[in-house]
């Protein structure tokens, strides 16, 4: 069970859910592309004998580049199913982390502004950072959203309901 769903309040129905962007993905991707340049051309990159090791110095940089390609791949899945993001007929809710949690939670009433910042890259791929303001000024940054001008559509639309007085 998602945290969103966990904490949803009596009579809340959860209108939208989303995760962090798959791009998040993007450097493990790369970092195992230049492993896999590593392992295949090491040879020939790396002609300096170790003799105080029973392996090649290829065979060495392509563990360590394994390594460090194991450790982002686990960092980007761990925020990948960590980070949560929806929007129910009364709140806004968001939380990312696993260990470190960083969670907001704010009512539709007290949703002053949604901000959508993104870069060229988060244009083409269509990701962004959500800074959602509440009327106590809280102003959080959230990373790697996607689609999050329909994330602050869909928050805006729900604002506008609860204005109004529907549910």
């Amino acid at each position: 069970m998602s945290y969103i769903d966990s904490n949803l309040l009596k009579s809340e129905k959860l209108i939208y859910f989303t995760r962090v962007h798959w791009i998040v993905f993007a450097m493990p991707a790369l970092f195992l592309l230049g492993t896999l340049l590593v392992a295949i051309f090491g040879d020939r990159l790396f002609r300096v004998p170790l003799p105080f090791l029973p392996i090649s110095l290829s065979t060495l940089m392509t563990l360590i580049c394994l390594g460090v390609t194991i450790l982002a791949g686990l960092d980007a899945l761990i925020r990948y199913l960590t980070s949560e993001y929806g929007i129910t007929n009364k709140r806004v809710l968001i939380k990312t982390g696993w260990i470190q949690r960083n969670s907001l939670e704010l009512f539709l009433r007290k949703v002053e502004a949604i901000y959508v910042d993104q870069s060229i890259l988060g244009r083409l791929f269509d990701y962004g950072t959500l800074r959602v303001v509440g009327t106590g000024g809280t102003q959080d940054p959230f990373f790697y959203i996607p689609n999050p001008l329909k994330f602050r559509r869909i928050a805006q639309q729900q604002v506008d309901k609860k204005n109004a007085g529907e549910d």
